[in-house]
């Protein structure tokens, strides 16, 4: 076995210390990138349930929506129904939120809805005070058929004096009543259409 000493050159004492100043850079930058990529790789586990974050995501500033709830058909006139709801939120500068809903209605043979009188309908009503989210749900009974149903909705967002600083409409989707097969007249029936109101509203926090 040979042995063989290598004499030390001290010039190359800075090219050491610079091949060592890269070989550290090197490691943190690879533990870096293996950090970003772990991450990465849990958002996307996270997102892949896609249900969970949305169900925790909240309306967004200044949204409003309009829904069909129900549609009821039924042979008998006073059992037929439908139902809306409405929802807005507010945005900067709102103090109160408001919310008219109307019920439009076309029958067999018309080419446009047009919109049906009846008490409750076609009325603002408005928000408490400084309210973030308001809720408002609307159900008319006795409808005729055969015809087709849906909501359209109103909405205003008023500062502090009564101005509105926003507006928006909204069409809910259509409640299909079908013609229903003819039976005697039942004493004590009525005809007209009823309404019925639900309100909810969530105050600031």
């Amino acid at each position: 076995m040979d042995s063989r000493s290598v004499p030390f050159d001290r010039a190359s004492r800075p090219r050491l210390r610079v091949l060592a100043a890269q070989a550290v850079l090197a490691c943190a930058l690879a533990l870096l990138l293996a950090a970003q990529a772990q991450a990465g790789s849990q958002g996307a586990s996270a997102g892949g349930g896609g249900l969970g974050a949305q169900q925790l995501t909240s309306p967004a500033v200044g949204s409003a929506s309009a829904t069909l709830e129900e549609c009821v058909t039924a042979t008998i006139q006073e059992q037929r129904a439908v139902a809306f709801s409405a929802e807005m939120t507010a945005v900067p500068g709102t103090m109160r939120m408001a919310m008219r809903i109307d019920l439009e209605e076309r029958a067999p043979g018309e080419l446009e809805f047009h919109t049906v009188t009846a008490s409750g309908l076609g009325v603002w009503r408005s928000s408490d005070p400084k309210v973030k989210v308001y809720k408002y749900l609307k159900q008319v009974t006795n409808v005729s058929a055969p015809a087709a149903y849906r909501g359209f909705v109103r909405f205003r967002w008023l500062n502090a004096k009564g101005h509105t600083i926003k507006r928006a409409e909204r069409l809910t989707s259509r409640c299909l009543q079908s013609e229903a097969p003819s039976e005697p007249s039942e004493a004590g029936s009525t005809s007209g259409t009823k309404t019925t109101n639900s309100l909810a509203t969530t105050p600031a926090a």
